[in-house]
This record gives C-alpha cells, structure tokens and sequence, in this order.
C-alpha cells in the first residue's frame, strides 16, 4: 500500500509540468498529433486556402503586407503584382504555420529525414574560423524547422526568438529544445537592460560631456582651418572611440560595469576641461571671421 502511494505520488509529480501548460499547450500538441495524421501534400494544400482566407480576413495585417510589398517591387498599392505577391506570401505563412505545428509532434530523426539541405560547406567554412558564425537569413519557409534541423545535425543554435502568450510559449520551447536547438527568448528582460540605471545615466551624463567635447574641439580645430566644415568634420571624429567602445562590450573585449563608468566620465570631464581651456586661449574670432570670408 505505501508502495502503491509512493508510486502514484511520484506519477503525479511527473505529470505537474505538463499539467501547468495548459490550454495553449494542449492545443498546440492536439494540433500537431493532428497534423501528423495527413501526408504533407494534403496538409499544405489545406493550408494555402487557409492562408488565403486569412489573407482577406485580417484587415490591418493585409494593408501593412500591400505597403511592405510595394515598397519591396517599387511599385503603387493599388498594381495588381502587389497584391498577387502579398496573397502568395500569406499562402506560404500558412504553409509554414502548419509545419511549425506538425513539429510538436516529430523527433530529430524524423525531421533529419523529412528535410535536405543545400551550401552547408558554407557554414563548416565559416565555423572552421573558429568565432562561431551569425546566420542572417530571409524570413522564408520556417526558421524553426531549418534551426532545428541544423540542431539535429549537430551543430550549436541559438536563436533569438519573442515569447508565445502563456502556456503556449513553454510547449515550444521544449519542442525546440527537444531538437537541440537554443532560444533566447525577447521579452522583458530586454527592455529591463536598456532601461537600466547606468545605461540612463550613460545617457544622461555621458552624451551631454561627449556633446561638449565634440562642440570644443571644433571651436579649437577652427583656429588652424579655413573652413569651417573641415572642423565641423574633423570634430565629430569624437565619435569613433565611442563606436568602438560600443563594438568592443558587444564582442566581449570590454565589461562595462559601474567602476569603469565612473572612470569614464572622470575622463571625459578632464578632457573637456582641457580642450575648453585651450581653445579659449587659441580662439581668436577677428582672425577666423577675416580667413573664412
């Protein structure tokens, strides 16, 4: 009997995770047991009318595919080429929505054998530099089964991806995890680190100082020119340590944190002192108003 209890207590544990996803979940799985039942021609045939509906149903997302669409042909709004090309796109969304579902229902090998790929010496080449490799690519067919499937081979993923309502989100991501492939979910935790309290400040005190170094090492620059765009020009070269800096935290070489941003700002305060002081020596305005006429 105490058996019998530990048992069903330990089945009940293992079925909480699933029993906490809920109706997002449930119909994801139900949507992609379904799929599986249909060969792919039948389930991408039933998918192009379906995107083609949706095509004439959603009134703001068809006028912004019209506007996308004939900025992309060059062409009016209102030219039939436009509107074939944005129903087709629709057609193929549907297309893709249906494998993204069907994937809840495939394991790796499944998916390795339902898929063929194509200029893959591209990507060993790219890797073999030993940096890794960002994959920009156009958003056509499913990135999820293309990801997953490069995931199945073997290779390391990761891909940026935003957040599904609910418990939806946790059944696709265990999904795409089932494959191998890794999700850095977009969300908050995003807009948390560009509202952050030092990035504020780094605005707030940095592009002021910035600005004044750039102003006064055009007005000392001024002195020994005879154009005033040439200072201007040459001023504004403030900005590419700044690029720098920008490149070298993203890459990793260099880690912000509050000691290096007070360092920072006490630097760039001296500077500003310094060049504000040589330039209100070197500043010599009848001299400058007399070369520049």
């Amino acid at each position: 009997m105490g058996e019998s209890a530990a048992s069903l207590e330990q089945s009940q544990r293992r079925l909480l995770p699933s029993a906490r996803f809920g109706l997002g979940s449930a119909a994801y799985g139900m949507g992609a047991r379904l799929l599986r039942a249909f060969p792919a021609g039948m389930r991408h045939a039933a998918a192009t009318p379906g995107g083609a509906a949706w095509y004439w149903l959603s009134h703001a997302q068809r006028r912004a595919a019209l506007d996308n669409y004939a900025a992309a042909l060059g062409r009016d709004r209102s030219d039939p080429l436009v509107a074939q090309v944005a129903r087709r796109a629709f057609q193929n969304y549907g297309r893709m929505l249906t494998d993204f579902v069907l994937m809840g229902s495939l394991g790796p090998e499944e998916l390795l054998m339902q898929m063929s790929i194509d200029g893959l010496e591209h990507v060993d080449a790219a890797l073999a530099r030993g940096r890794g490799a960002i994959m920009a690519v156009p958003h056509m067919g499913s990135w999820d089964m293309a990801g997953s499937y490069a995931a199945a081979l073997g290779y390391s993923i990761y891909a940026v991806a935003e957040r599904f309502p609910g418990s939806l989100n946790e059944a696709v991501v265990s999904t795409r995890q089932r494959f191998g492939l890794n999700v850095i979910s977009l969300g908050r935790s995003a807009v948390r680190a560009v509202t952050a309290p030092r990035w504020i400040l780094a605005i707030v005190i940095m592009v002021p100082l910035l600005t004044l170094l750039s102003v006064n090492l055009g007005i000392l620059i001024s002195t020994r020119v005879n154009d005033v765009r040439v200072a201007q020009q040459i001023g504004g070269l403030v900005v590419v340590p700044v690029v720098g800096l920008g490149i070298a935290q993203v890459t990793g070489q260099v880690v912000i944190n509050n000691e290096s941003f007070i360092n920072f700002s006490l630097l760039l305060i001296a500077a500003d002192a310094a060049v504000f002081w040589l330039a209100r020596l070197a500043f010599q305005r009848e001299n400058i108003l007399v070369r520049w006429r």
